[in-house]
């Protein structure tokens, strides 16, 4: 029965899971008591307590009630612990101001040690309430763990009895008499009931009405369900409407609410007829559970089977998945009517009996969840050994957990451990429709997503919807503790100790005081970036500072703005991070060897931002990468190169190193062309060329006047070399290109020759080059040879045009 309860509470109830911890949450803690708490009256609950668990005789729906009077209790407790907290820390700060205690055989001034004596008695009044209410505390939280314990050993006793196995054809008729005595006691009941004259006056009376409910009650639950389906398709696959699968899936949901509302119809009218007795008034309380759970069932395997790649999830035969989801449904439903069929059955039944009558429903569930998580285990496109998303991981693996699951159950059942087995299967059914309401509400919220940021189908794989999956899956969390058999009691315990918080150096970190920290920040950190903006859109373009010094000021601002905003957050939260102190200097040790490049590059650009060698837009040269620079940050610089890639260069090489600067100060620049000529071209011929050429270009400045310098002999040449100052050296390669074109065409003109480099090639050996029985060439080993054959080897053949210029 408790089984079946959680199952109808995940499937009818977990639509408000993301809020299940506020649920959860002690709705004492906004309204503490103000007063001292009743020590006298606590010490009789506890002694109480610790009496009933001594005797061991209380059954669990007892303790779960004693308990929540302790932890009621604990409560009152936490609260005065913190009672006078503001008055003892201004003592502490008057203790603290007179200065240190004088040490052993030292002595201070008299009003001094009075007035200390007199704070000290204070403090200790202060603090003696807060004392009693911690160890008052300790007693309480020591009273609830204990009955914890002991409510989880017995858990332990039931789930591992065994009880006579229902296999055995010896415990038959005990589960057959259950049948056979309930079938008897609705029976008995109806007539009992059509032979009272009041009840049929009653049932004529109500004809009409019952006649209205049961042919809307019968349309709702055998029409509506199809003719709403149809539609729902109809709606999800129509390309008019851009908000179609979000109306669908609303619309989807007529599928469980319209049904159930026909069987609330038909309870209605069989409870008009007045023919209900105290069983058959049971079975017709436990028909609404039922219907919801069948239909649930059905719209979740609807929805999370519905075919195609785009299915939230794929499997192999979607058809069939859909049909095990809806006999799964309809196992549990005969479950709660199984349960409601055997309430207030007097005699209690007999543990063989009980074997049997249960067993059956858990082997029914088995064969269905065994074929669902072997179609849930393989799916269609499923690439081996390929790393996919993790949903593609996750599914096998859950597929195999269902499947053991649906072995391991009646497995236990047959061999006698029928709590185990209904404790293992029906948890694995509340798991699986727990897992498919989580998809279809992540399926739901993902497409009002779409729908707002306008996105396509590729959205699905967008961070926002990768955030919604998992904030949905831990609010799950909760839920299915529940399904697996913990307590209401064990999840509030949990939330109690998360409010709590954590105790790190001496500082409790509380998800209070967390939120208000990031809270802070992200306000401060929001404050700043809005101050920088105006200070760079309005302020400081309107001011006579240079751009370096502008966005230095900027930057100076941002970090300055930050630090504060952390240490805002740091004291608005309540944070004592002085007990960190030192493991924060340990680690700063260790932090600034690992960090000390960054710390440097930090440092150097703090530097650049102060000094500022370079800016941005300078043509600079350092480490070989020649460009334009971009941007300055506090780690790095971005230099554009003339071919258009990016370099990032750190800030401590551009403080430590060789950096050129071209354009630092003004644009002008030095261009030096190399020219050579040949050997007996007249020099002063090409100087006045080589100048008539410089003094011509538009970009060379004519003070100082462009120069041209014979440099020297060369192995192949007459060297020059053309010295030009530019106006702007950002067009150094388009002056260049246009010189040489000059030169090139004076030089024609002029009939000058530009050397280039030749070589001879002498042949040591030629008569390695021929074969045996060649002929050899005279005077073996000298500069010359001669054959007495024409030589066709093309290795042979000499084609040096040199050789007919210098007589060779």
């Amino acid at each position: 029965m408790r089984a079946l309860r959680l199952l109808l509470f995940v499937l009818l109830a977990a639509l408000s899971a993301p809020s299940a911890a506020v649920l959860l949450a002690p709705s004492v803690a906004s309204a503490q008591e103000a007063v001292a708490p009743d020590y006298k009256q606590w010490g009789k609950d506890a002694d109480l307590a610790e009496q009933v668990l001594e005797a061991d005789r209380a059954s669990n729906q007892a303790l779960e009630q004693l308990r929540d009077r302790i932890v009621d209790w604990r409560t009152r407790f936490t609260a005065a612990q913190t009672a006078n907290q503001q008055r003892i820390e201004t003592l502490r700060n008057q203790i603290a101001a007179l200065g240190p205690a004088p040490e052993e055989g030292q002595s201070e001034a008299r009003e001094i040690a009075a007035r200390r004596s007199e704070l000290n008695d204070q403090l200790n009044k202060l603090q003696a309430p807060g004392i009693a209410a911690e160890e008052a505390r300790s007693r309480a939280e020591g009273i609830i763990k204990e009955i914890d314990t002991r409510i989880r050993e017995r858990q332990a006793d039931a789930l591992l009895k065994l009880s006579p196995s229902p296999v055995n054809p010896v415990n038959w008729p005990a589960g057959a008499a259950v049948l056979t005595q309930g079938l008897k006691t609705l029976w008995n009941e109806t007539v009992e009931a059509w032979e009272n004259p009041a009840r049929r006056t009653e049932l004529r009376n109500n004809l009409p009405a019952i006649i209205l409910y049961l042919v809307v009650a019968g349309f709702l639950v055998l029409r509506a369900p199809a003719f709403i389906e149809r539609l729902t398709m109809r709606l999800r696959h129509s390309a008019s409407m851009r908000s179609r699968d979000v109306a669908a899936s609303i619309l989807s949901l007529g599928q469980v609410l319209v049904p159930v509302l026909g069987v609330f119809l038909l309870v209605m009218a069989v409870r008009a007829t007045g023919m209900t007795g105290l069983r058959s008034g049971e079975l017709i309380r436990a028909l609404p559970d039922a219907a919801a759970v069948l239909f649930v069932a059905r719209w979740l395997g609807a929805s999370v089977f519905a075919g195609g790649t785009s299915a939230p999830l794929v499997v192999d035969r979607p058809a069939e998945a859909r049909f095990h989801s809806s006999m799964l449904g309809f196992a549990a439903a005969i479950e709660v009517m199984r349960v409601a069929f055997a309430t207030d059955v007097r005699p209690p039944l007999s543990q063989a009996a009980q074997s049997v009558w249960e067993f059956p429903v858990v082997v029914l569930v088995a064969v269905f969840l065994f074929r669902l998580g072997h179609l849930i285990r393989r799916r269609d496109g499923a690439k081996g050994g390929e790393a996919g998303p993790l949903r593609d991981r996750i599914q096998p693996m859950f597929g195999t957990a269902l499947v053991a699951a649906s072995i391991i159950s009646p497995l236990l059942g047959v061999v006698g451990y029928v709590a185990a087995a209904n404790a293992l299967i029906w948890p694995a059914l509340g798991t699986l429709a727990l897992v498919g309401l989580v998809i279809v509400l992540n399926r739901f919220l993902t497409d009002l997503y779409l729908i707002a940021t306008r996105s396509g189908e590729e959205g699905r794989e967008a961070l926002v919807p990768v955030l919604i999956g998992t904030i949905l899956s831990i609010a799950a969390i909760p839920a299915l503790a529940l399904i697996w058999g913990a307590r209401t009691a064990d999840l509030t315990e949990a939330w109690t100790r998360f409010r709590e918080g954590i105790v790190l150096g001496g500082a409790r970190i509380s998800p209070t005081s967390f939120l208000t920290l990031v809270a802070v920040f992200v306000l401060g950190y929001l404050a700043t970036r809005l101050l920088q903006s105006a200070l760079k859109s309005s302020v400081l373009p309107r001011t006579k500072l240079e751009k370096g010094v502008q966005n230095a000021v900027a930057a100076g601002v941002g970090y300055v703005g930050i630090f504060l905003a952390g240490v805002v957050a740091v004291t608005a939260a309540g944070l004592d991070l002085s007990s960190l102190a030192i493991v924060a200097g340990a680690l700063s040790v260790g932090i600034g060897f690992g960090l000390q490049n960054i710390v440097q590059n930090f440092v150097s650009g703090i530097i650049l931002l102060i000094e500022r060698p370079i800016s941005e837009g300078d043509m600079i040269e350092v480490n070989g990468q020649f460009g334009i620079v971009k941007g300055i940050s506090v780690r790095s610089t971005w230099i554009e190169t003339f071919d258009r890639t990016d370099v990032i260069v750190p800030n401590g090489d551009l403080v430590s190193g060789v950096v050129t600067n071209l354009t630092r100060g003004n644009l002008t620049g030095r261009l030096i062309l190399k020219v050579g000529v040949a050997y007996g071209t007249d020099t002063r011929r090409v100087e006045t060329i080589l100048r008539e050429i410089a003094e011509a270009q538009p970009m060379v400045l004519v003070d100082p006047a462009p120069g041209v310098v014979f440099t020297g002999f060369g192995a192949d040449s007459l060297d020059f070399e053309v010295r030009m100052i530019l106006s702007d050296v950002n067009y150094k390669l388009a002056v260049q290109s246009e010189v040489n074109h000059e030169i090139a065409r004076r030089f024609t003109e002029e009939g000058i020759e530009i050397p280039f480099a030749q070589r001879d090639l002498w042949i040591r050996n030629p008569e390695a080059l021929w074969g045996e029985g060649k002929p050899k060439a005279a005077g073996v080993g000298t500069a010359a040879t001669t054959v007495e054959k024409p030589m066709t080897d093309p290795r042979l053949i000499h084609n040096d045009p040199s050789d007919e210029d210098d007589g060779h």
